[in-house]
């Protein structure tokens, strides 16, 4: 089953972002308690384990170092190129453990199945309408083993986030951007549409120095409320099994910035 043609500011958005991986690894450098969620999912569950939207590997390494087998989707190459030289650093006994392929994840199909599918990192919010959930959720069903799970996070939609004024440059703090590395004023730009629920940020890179050259990144997102989702999975025939508000296990509750959905394929 294909998927047509995307807006060509969507495709946009679900791209930008991801041709600077030295820049992705730098912004997400410290960013940790979700990969520990990973890892000690896996030793719950076991392996081996398809992660859909793998980026530069920042989960798959911490799971191949942890001694489970990996197969790391994603569809952005500069990403996949850097998850390889990640890859390549790692010790013998991971590394081998540890494998990439470019694909996408509305129309993948490895012909293998796994007891665990994972999808960190807010990548089903590039997932942006029933259609392309509906696709996404067969990918995952094509891949997951009888009694498997697949297990995802995205952001809990934020009314105050997405009533940002579109018209505002939202100053943040002077970034390096590689490859040069050379300082950037950095600002975020939001806008929000109501019927989609898609947030458009676009990041900001002025250069201080001249020639003061400008660079922009833009981040689609789809905003995915709680109990929409909760419908949704169940209209595409998973169950939820366990759902969290927190990379720690905390509930969903109105102060969780994340929803983790631990979830199965019900059986027709």
């Amino acid at each position: 089953m294909k998927v047509g043609a995307r807006d060509p500011k969507l495709e946009e958005g679900s791209r930008s972002h991801y041709e600077n991986a030295a820049y992705y690894d730098q912004t997400y450098r410290r960013r940790r308690e979700d990969v520990d969620f990973y890892v000690d999912l896996a030793a719950r569950h076991g392996g081996p384990i398809l992660e859909l939207g793998a980026g530069t590997g920042r989960a798959s390494r911490k799971l191949a170092l942890a001694g489970h087998e990996v197969v790391g989707i994603d569809s952005a190459e500069p990403m996949l190129e850097a998850a390889e030289r990640h890859r390549e650093k790692l010790p013998k006994h991971a590394r081998e453990r540890l494998s990439y392929a470019l694909g996408d994840l509305l129309e993948l199909r490895l012909g293998r199945r796994f007891p665990l599918v994972i999808s960190p990192f807010n990548v089903f919010m590039h997932v942006y309408d029933r259609r392309e959930l509906a696709l996404a959720l067969e990918t995952v069903r094509a891949h997951l083993a009888p009694g498997g799970y697949f297990v995802f996070d995205v952001l809990v939609p934020d009314p105050e986030a997405l009533a940002r004024d579109p018209e505002r440059v939202y100053r943040g703090r002077n970034v390096r951007l590689p490859p040069e590395r050379t300082l950037h004023r950095y600002g975020e730009r939001f806008e929000y549409d109501p019927v989609t629920q898609i947030q458009t940020v676009t990041m900001i890179f002025e250069e201080i120095d001249p020639p003061h050259r400008v660079v922009t990144q833009t981040l689609t997102h789809r905003q995915w409320f709680p109990a929409e989702l909760e419908a949704l999975l169940h209209y595409e025939g998973f169950e939820i099994v366990e759902r969290f508000g927190d990379f720690e296990r905390g509930p969903l509750d109105e102060y969780s910035e994340s929803q983790i959905l631990v979830t199965r394929a019900v059986t027709p």
